[in-house]
């Protein structure tokens, strides 16, 4: 039976059998729900035809939702005109927008962001009105309300989805900005970083500080020769972990490819935060539209800041499905990522949930890959990280060396962390969560700049793991050395903050992941920073004593500075030459080619990183919350940007907080 020929919808009296893919078959193909037999009367009587009922109908079917939901995510309809013939069909008057200003901010109102179905809408001329949205599932029962009780039409009022949930985001803003920016620290103020230094945090740092100035003082061959053994132990700690993630089973074995759960697909959550993005608008919507996911169970929400209204303009210059929201995040400081996707957590109404950033071209079928891990993995598998690959290695010899790293970084190291069940620092952007976890561990630090990381360490302290994934993610890198450093002066300073967060009490975090997870998360992120910072120092004595040693020989120095410059050489060195073959080992043919002949270059790149976190030490005092934005660009064919994202230091201030310190926050990207 073709979807032409299906039977009239006046006539369906019983559940009718139908295939997917062709002809009915009884025994084997999925029954017509009876809520959708009602529905399809009412879309009939609306004047829709019957092979569009039909599709409607197979679709309904396979992913388990309304015959309504399916043609207002087809596009077959927009949803102020069906929404407003089903007031017609009501008798009720249509409002295709509502005045936030009419609208309270009561207790409970952020539901109807969540499921819009009614809204009370006051005036001064005139008793309240509850502004309805008309479902076609429910038109029956309203009509028999209206008909036995018609002066209920005096006070509803039928609008749109839509309209409601613009109106409660506009009607609750403030509150939920404060809300948003106050949450964890009101609640678990120990994993907040809007303190810099927490309890007797400061005390110790300040000691500490103090004892290395005394000791490099009055005994500088001790202090010099201690900090030279705990420097030299973290750069060999975290070489270790990199020969282990380039010769390791584990971290080369992918994850196993799972089979597509049987069940229908749940609804799935995609947060983009955007921030001066009117460029790549077209080019994100377009890759997000490639998603292999029913649009029914899509909830697609673009977060832009209130006052980008270049942004704003370019997203409602395209054509939207029914499946995306955009949220406007009202001005106020923290001005950062992390604030504006917490913003928006509350409304998020998919069972899991995925981070992207602007830029980003995600595989069609990430979704369906991190459904079926999560639907085959214990409960306690909170997040999934997929590998982040770099499309513009070939631009310049920065973004060469910078892709060097991500594929070290998220096609081995991280999976061999993952299958260790150990602490994960996750990336930026495709990071899929089971969003009631996410939700009950406080989502994401509205004051920390590299929020990706400390979640990942604050879910692992909570019970929760994280896992890899195998579909990628194409991103841009920076092409440079200004963008780079001002994108990676943040990371530290984020890492910096995550490791003192979480440092507050080592013994309780020593206690409640255990050792080596303890001791893996110091040399991740706490040894990373101090590797980076000495790093220049260790160049300097390697090259000193080797002066030395050229002009005196090999016995001008003294047994405990030969053994020193065999252990840095073998550090340096060897670390440089994993970071190379590490990134190397899990490329394409086509990724090393871009790479080219640039590997050698690594040297000047980790001397950047120094700069980097020379600069965020610096900044962490001065301005903590500030984040530099990433100017990004539309793709080109091959996959390269068309100009290199550019990172700026945005200047301007939201609106009615002029003065404000610059210790408080700035635009993120």
């Amino acid at each position: 039976m073709g979807l032409a020929d299906y039977p009239d919808p006046a006539s369906f009296s019983t559940a009718i059998p139908i295939a997917a893919n062709g002809p009915a078959m009884p025994a084997q193909a999925p029954f017509i729900r009876p809520d959708l037999l009602d529905e399809a009367k009412i879309l009939r009587k609306l004047g829709f035809g019957k092979p569009l009922i039909s599709e409607m109908l197979l679709r309904a079917t396979r992913n388990q939702t309304s015959l309504e939901a399916e043609l207002l995510a087809s596009g077959a309809v927009c949803s102020a005109t069906y929404h407003e013939a089903l007031a017609e069909m009501l008798g009720l008057p249509f409002m295709p927008e509502i005045d936030p200003g009419r609208v309270v901010d009561m207790e409970g109102i952020d539901s109807q962001l969540l499921q819009p179905q009614m809204v009370r809408v006051t005036s001064r001329a005139r008793p309240p009105v509850v502004a309805i949205v008309p479902a076609a599932t429910r038109i029956s029962r309203l009509q028999d309300m209206l008909s036995r009780r018609p002066e209920m039409g005096d006070m509803m009022a039928a609008t749109t989805p839509e309209a409601v949930r613009r109106a409660v985001w506009s009607a609750g803003r403030r509150r939920r900005l404060r809300d948003t920016v106050n949450r964890l620290f009101d609640t678990a103020p120990e994993f907040s970083a809007r303190l810099t230094f927490w309890g007797r945090q400061g005390f110790y740092a300040g000691a500490g500080v103090c004892l290395t100035l005394v000791t490099l003082v009055f005994a500088p061959l001790v202090a010099v020769l201690a900090l030279h053994l705990v420097l030299t132990a973290i750069f060999f700690a975290a070489f270790s972990i990199r020969l282990t993630a380039l010769f390791g089973a584990e971290a080369r074995k992918a994850p196993p490819a799972l089979p597509a759960p049987t069940v229908p697909c749940p609804v799935y959550s995609v947060f983009v935060a955007l921030y001066r993005e009117a460029a790549v608008a077209a080019q994100l919507v377009a890759m997000l539209d490639k998603l292999d996911w029913p649009h029914s169970r899509l909830d697609i929400k673009l977060i832009c800041e209130a006052d980008d209204a270049e942004t704003l303009s370019a997203l409602r210059g395209l054509h939207l499905g029914a499946h995306y929201e955009i949220v406007e995040v009202p001005p106020g400081l923290p001005r950062t990522k992390p604030k504006a996707l917490s913003y928006a957590l509350e409304a998020a109404r998919g069972e899991y949930l995925v981070i992207y950033d602007a830029e980003d071209r995600p595989h069609p079928r990430q979704l369906k890959e991190a459904w079926a891990r999560f639907h085959s993995a214990p409960a306690d598998l909170a997040c999934l990280q997929a590998p982040l690959v770099i499309s513009n290695g070939r631009r310049s010899w920065i973004s060469a060396i910078f892709s060097l790293e991500y594929a070290g970084l998220f096609r081995r190291i991280l999976p061999l962390l993952a299958v260790n069940r150990l602490p994960m620092p996750l990336g930026g952007t495709s990071n899929h969560f089971r969003t009631d976890v996410l939700r009950r561990c406080g989502g994401w630090d509205p004051h920390n700049v590299t929020e990706d990381a400390d979640l990942g360490m604050r879910l692992f302290r909570q019970g929760y793991a994280c896992g890899t994934m195998n579909l990628p993610t194409l991103e841009d890198a920076p092409e440079d050395a200004r963008t780079w450093l001002g994108q990676r002066t943040r990371w530290f300073k984020g890492w910096l903050q995550t490791w003192l967060v979480h440092m507050r009490q080592p013994t309780r975090l020593a206690r409640e992941i255990g050792i080596l997870p303890f001791l893996v998360f110091q040399v991740l992120i706490g040894g990373m920073l101090l590797s980076s910072l000495a790093h220049p120092l260790l160049i300097a004595y390697v090259a000193h004593v080797a002066w030395k040693m050229a002009g005196d020989g090999p016995f001008a120095t003294s047994t405990v500075e030969l053994c020193l410059f065999t252990i840095d050489v073998v550090n340096i060195f060897g670390s440089y030459a994993v970071f190379i073959a590490l990134g190397q080992a899990p490329m394409k043919a086509a990724e090393r080619k871009a790479v080219g002949r640039r590997w050698p270059l690594v040297a000047g790149y980790w001397m950047m990183m120094s700069l980097a976190a020379w600069r965020a030490v610096a900044e962490l005092h001065n301005k903590p919350f500030f984040w530099n934005k990433t100017e990004h660009r539309p793709a080109t064919h091959d996959g390269t940007t068309s100009g290199a994202g550019r990172e700026t230091q945005a200047s301007h201030r939201p609106a009615g907080n002029a003065g404000t310190s610059p210790r408080e926050g700035a635009p993120y990207g």
